[in-house]
Order: C-alpha cells, then structure tokens, then sequence
C-alpha cells in the first residue's frame, strides 16, 4: 500500500479551530463496517446506536500542560519544551525525553530556564538524541514535576489548531473523565461525552470501562514514507485494568459487542489482546500500527473523530471499515460540511 492512497480532498475552512458550544451537540455518521450506506445523526442519540450489553472502552488520560518555554541560561536564547516520556529519575530530579525547539542547537550539558518570576523552573540538557528529541533534566522532583509544570506550562494543542490555547481549552481539550495525567494530546473522540450522554447509555444497558495510554507526539507526526509499511509509530505508553480485561471478557461472553472509543482505546486493546483475542490486564508500550490487513481481535467497533488525509489514523479507520467504504464515507462527510479533527464532528464504525 502507497500512503497516497489514503489521500482525499478536505477543504481547510473544515478543520475545526475551536469547540462547539455543548460537546453533544457534535453531528455523528455511523458507518456499517462491511455494507450499507452511512447514516447521518447527533452524538447526544449515540445511544440509539447501540445496544443492551454493547461495551465502550474509554481512554482516561489527561493531557498535561507539556509546552514549556523559557531560555538558555547565560544567551538568552529562546528554548521551546515538549514533554513527551518520563524517564528514569537522577540524583533525584525528574528526567523526561522532550521535544525541543531552540533558536540554535541545545547541546548535553546546556542549562534552560523556563517559566517566569517565583515560579519558573530550571533544566539540563542531559543527551541529545535523533530527532529533535532530548532527555531533560529538571531541578525538581520526578513526584511532583507535573504540579510544578501546572503553574507554569501551556496545553499543547495540535498544529493544525493554527492558534495558541486559552483558557477555554483547559477544560475543553480534556474529557469529561479524564482521570491519569501525562498525555501531550487528547483522546478526541471521547470529548464528545457529556453526563447526560453517559446516563442514557446506562438507561439502556450500555456499560463502559477504562484504559489509559498517553498519547504522544507522534499523533501528529506525518507519514513521510511512500510505502505505508515503511513508516513506524512511535511508543506510548498503556495501562490495562484487571476490570477492564474481565469487563471485555463479560461481554464477549453474553454476546455484547465491545467498542473501542478512540483510536488510542482501539491500539491499547489490540495491543493487551493475545492471538485468541482474550484482552490481558497490565501495563505495556505500544508500537503497534493498525492499517488495511490487519485484522481486529479485540474490538468490534470503533468511535472516533474525522482524520488528516495519509495518516495513520485514518489507515487504522480502513483497517474496519476498508479503505474504499472509509474514503467514500469522507468525501460525504466534506460534501456535507462535517467538522474534521480534534474539535470536528464524529464518526462511528460498527
């Protein structure tokens, strides 16, 4: 498969820039995985999609205010951090693998001051790997780093968001139940949730159970190979609960379907699922990349949000939905003016 192939027209004035004003009143085009047209609705009616039994696998991370800028100590020079990975501790400090933009090279050894007055922060350049990437250490804590970074960093909302975060991204650019800090990017399909869209699944039988992976830089990174196979994801990080495994085996056992929201929740799953497709508890790294042949052992659905043109994300919605039903899908969801991704419209495959 050649990446062109997951190419399709989307005009830019479809790229959401900001949220809607209720998070439910998003539109939702359902999409059956192997025939029949799409069909148009709300997201507050999700629950009229589903169905008694049906599982939602939520992703709980919670996104970090992991921008951080500041200088080199001595010139000046302006330093822009992105936390990516936690690292190992040392001599007591917190050490995290960072993106870095800098006005020139940062090198080992290099000090950075970040943040402003009582509470800015400082750092040392402690390896500098391929990239762009850097291993940071900080004059704090590894326990209570991220408290610190609280007060002084910004929410690093996606590139193509052509605008910096406000306020109204810090509730916004997170779920409703978004519960284990240190994600650099939602999970943007479950924004679309609301206590009272909780609350009628329940009404109807529909239970939910949880995940976390951190979802890292690399969402956002392009496919630069001509090959699809070529490409490689980046490593992030999950956790998969001991009731969330045994909730996934309940369901498959009464008959219920088990779907995926997200998809970070659908690559965790896939990820903690042996050949037979039995999910297992515990913690684990994910590399794991979902495209047209690889075939689902763990979920049954999918609900996500509409993607970038060659991405992997839209190659994973394909690996469902096949990638003529997916691109035919899109070019309906552009012609009817859908909003496209992070604070888009959604979609859901089933």
């Amino acid at each position: 498969m050649k990446t062109a192939d997951f190419d399709f027209h989307l005009p830019e004035g479809l790229i959401a820039q900001t949220p809607i004003a209720r998070r439910d009143a998003s539109r939702l085009l359902v999409l059956p995985r192997h025939e029949g047209p799409p069909v148009h609705g709300a997201f507050r009616d999700l629950g009229s999609c589903l169905r008694d039994g049906d599982l939602l696998v939520l992703n709980d991370a919670k996104v970090i205010p992991a921008r951080l800028r500041g200088a080199k100590e001595g010139s000046g020079g302006r330093v822009e951090l992105l936390l990516c990975d936690p690292l190992a501790p040392r001599d007591g400090r917190a050490v995290w693998r960072c993106m870095a933009g800098s006005s020139k090279p940062l090198r080992p050894g290099g000090r950075i001051r970040l943040g402003e007055g009582e509470a800015a922060l400082g750092a040392e350049v402690v390896a500098v790997g391929d990239g762009g990437f850097l291993d940071v250490a900080f004059d704090e804590a590894a326990d209570s780093l991220l408290e610190r970074v609280e007060r002084i960093g910004e929410l690093p909302l996606p590139p193509y968001m052509r605008r910096d975060a406000d306020e109204t991204d810090r509730e916004r650019y997170q779920t409703i139940y978004a519960r284990v800090p240190g994600a650099v990017a939602a999970p943007t399909a479950g924004l679309h949730f609301t206590d009272d869209v909780f609350a009628d699944l329940r009404a109807r039988g529909v239970e939910t159970a949880r995940v976390t992976l951190h979802v890292g830089p690399g969402t956002f990174l392009p496919v630069r190979a001509d090959d699809v196979d070529d490409h490689r994801m980046h490593a992030e990080r999950y956790e998969v609960p001991r009731e969330t495994a045994d909730a996934v085996a309940a369901t498959r056992e009464k008959g219920g379907r088990v779907i995926a929201v997200g998809t970070t929740a659908l690559r965790t799953l896939e990820s903690a699922a042996a050949e037979d497709g039995v999910v297992r508890p515990g913690a684990g790294v994910s590399e794991l990349f979902v495209k047209p042949g690889y075939s689902v052992r763990a979920v049954d659905g999918l609900l996500t949000n509409f993607h970038l043109p060659r991405s992997t994300l839209v190659m994973l919605v394909a690996a469902l939905a096949g990638r003529e039903r997916l691109l035919a899908a899109y070019a309906e969801a552009v012609e009817r003016e859908y909003r496209f991704y992070s604070y888009g419209d959604a979609m859901l495959v089933l």
